[in-house]
């Protein structure tokens, strides 16, 4: 098998970033991914930063690449009584039927999962929601910002102390953490579909996404009903723990938790006193002395570049790691070594780097199949499938059920 989900149909009605980024991930396993789009397209295309490019060339819509490449497109109005009869005959064809609309707007459509099941006992249907299926909010809308980061109290823990405005946050990070699990579901689905020949239906949120990334502090909360409080970088856990900024004002990261690091780390730094210093001897002795310790180390640091502390801590062995901004980490070599940054080719011949999925198979073809559609760019190919062409397609262009440049 080149691909671990070749001959899985999936159908996605779904926007944004989240639920199609699952998606994508099965489309760079292999999967046959028709993506069904309102007529004026997915509004997150154009939504984030466009990259520079050449002047005369076209943009790169790249956060759009990201979670829509390898699959096709199809334009349709499914709030029409035609055009969601046109989902529901995708799906009466597909493996997976995978969406982020509401409960409500589903059963409105006829795209809840009983309705789907009807017309395919085996289907996996999916949900991307933000609170989940269940209690008081399933209706409430939600994205990244607000049910992942803010009720989930992601952004609680990345805020400083007495920090009274939340830190500005970048796009999608809870998105995309919500997608690994849809995606992790909807592989599981598959398998029991496959071994029972029974459909399932996966929910996940974008809050049930939060609770698992949080799980660490929220475990302990679970039992005590104590809020963690927010530290910086005085109050950390032990020494060799967080940042320290060098003398070109880059920031080097540690992490070496445990006692046996401390002596060389002092005369890496050109301390060896402070090994046999009762100030800091013993891990107690740390702790009850971080604020005047870390004024010593903050010292040491200023006295040399990020990249002389990098060559003299992998001398050593020590765990470190450089506080890289956005376009260092896409010039990291060990990242291109490894592949994370592939290329995919637009429909001029322009060739751009993506992101990989963080997971590979090996011996298997996992990785971008191509370029993300353009809006109904498939839709006369796909619904010829479902024979609707000639005349029944251009009554339905006509009538603002389905649309796309080729139709």
């Amino acid at each position: 098998m080149a691909a671990p989900l070749e001959g899985v149909r999936v159908v996605e009605v779904a926007n944004w970033m989240a639920a199609p980024g699952a998606a994508a991930l099965m489309a760079d396993m292999g999967a046959d991914v028709v993506k069904v789009e309102p007529l004026r397209g997915d509004p997150m295309r154009g939504a984030t930063r466009q990259p520079s490019v050449p002047e005369g060339q076209d943009p790169i819509d790249a956060a759009f690449e990201m979670d829509n490449r390898g699959k096709r497109s199809i334009a349709v109005a499914i709030n029409t009584e035609r055009g969601a009869d046109l989902v529901r005959g995708l799906a009466a064809g597909a493996d997976v039927f995978l969406c982020n609309l509401l409960p409500s707007r589903q059963t409105r459509f006829g795209l809840d999962a009983p309705a789907l099941h009807a017309l395919n006992p085996r289907l996996v249907h999916a949900t991307l929601t933000g609170y989940g299926p269940g209690g008081p909010d399933a209706a409430r809308p939600g994205y990244d910002l607000t049910a992942f980061f803010g009720r989930g109290a992601v952004l609680d823990a990345m805020s400083e102390p007495a920090n009274t405005a939340p830190p500005r946050l970048r796009p999608a990070q809870g998105d995309h953490t919500a997608a690994l699990a849809l995606f992790g579901g909807v592989l599981a689905a598959l398998r029991v579909a496959e071994a029972t020949g029974e459909g399932q239906v996966v929910d996940v949120s974008l809050l049930g996404a939060a609770a698992w990334t949080m799980s660490s502090d929220l475990s302990a909360t679970l039992v005590d009903g104590v809020t963690p409080t927010p530290q910086g970088r005085i109050a950390r856990p032990h020494a060799l723990h967080g940042g320290f900024r060098c003398a070109d004002r880059r920031w080097i990261l540690l992490f070496m938790p445990e006692p046996h690091w401390w002596p060389p780390f002092c005369a890496a730094v050109g301390h060896p006193e402070w090994a046999e210093d009762e100030r800091f001897a013993s891990y107690g002795a740390r702790a009850a002395n971080m604020p005047e310790l870390t004024r010593l180390m903050d010292e040491a640091f200023a006295t040399r570049p990020l990249e002389e502390w990098c060559t003299l801590f992998d001398e050593r062995g020590f765990i470190w790691g450089p506080a890289s901004t956005v376009s260092e980490f896409a010039a990291d070599e060990q990242a291109a070594a490894d592949g994370l940054f592939p290329e995919i080719e637009d429909a001029s011949g322009r060739r751009f780097r993506t992101v990989r999925a963080p997971l590979r198979l090996r011996g298997l073809d996992v990785g971008p199949r191509g370029r993300a559609p353009r809006v109904g760019e498939h839709t006369a190919a796909v619904l010829a499938g479902l024979g609707v062409t000639g005349d029944d397609l251009a009554a339905m262009v006509r009538d603002g059920v389905v649309g796309g440049p080729a139709v």
